[in-house]
């Protein structure tokens, strides 16, 4: 696993890839934060896991420029198939646009509480858009990168 730090207008990120795709989008020590990260820093970047972070890059910067970005880099997330089912739900939820942990959950067949313990360990932050998911009545709760993230980001996709 390689890793870089990407710039954001809400703080820095890691950025971690592995045979060519991205495997973590992460702000700097957010909840879930990999504690090996200073290793993946430390490691050498073949191209293939260049060119990832290089469009993890090229995605930030379209995302917060209030553009639609280009397209992501190939994602590899690792985790349960469960999770997978999930992360894939959270793809499909449009710019601009929220669900609650309910109407998640009734989309994948499950019980809210889990739904949201695996949106919480969504480790491709933005580009698997788990900020987009609010609780009962729109209110902003869990975010593993801070509600104040949270609500900027959605003020970002013109939500709030």
């Amino acid at each position: 696993m390689t890793a870089r730090i990407l710039p954001t207008p809400l703080g820095d990120m890691l950025a971690a890839a592995e045979e060519g795709a991205l495997r973590g989008l992460w702000f700097l020590g957010q909840r879930y934060f990999p504690p090996q990260a200073e290793a993946w820093l430390n490691a050498a970047c073949d191209a293939c896991d260049a060119a990832a972070l290089d469009g993890a890059q090229a995605w930030l910067a379209a995302y917060f420029a209030g553009r639609d970005p280009v397209a992501p880099p190939k994602l590899a997330p690792r985790g349960t198939a469960f999770q997978q089912r999930v992360w894939a739900a959270l793809q499909r939820i449009p710019r601009g646009h929220t669900v609650t942990y309910a109407e998640l959950a009734g989309r994948c067949a499950s019980a809210p509480r889990a739904v949201g313990g695996a949106v919480g360990r969504n480790p491709i932050s933005l580009i698997v858009p788990c900020h987009r998911v609010v609780g009962a009545n729109s209110s902003l709760t869990g975010y593993a990168g801070g509600l104040e993230r949270k609500a900027a980001l959605l003020a970002l996709e013109g939500v709030l």
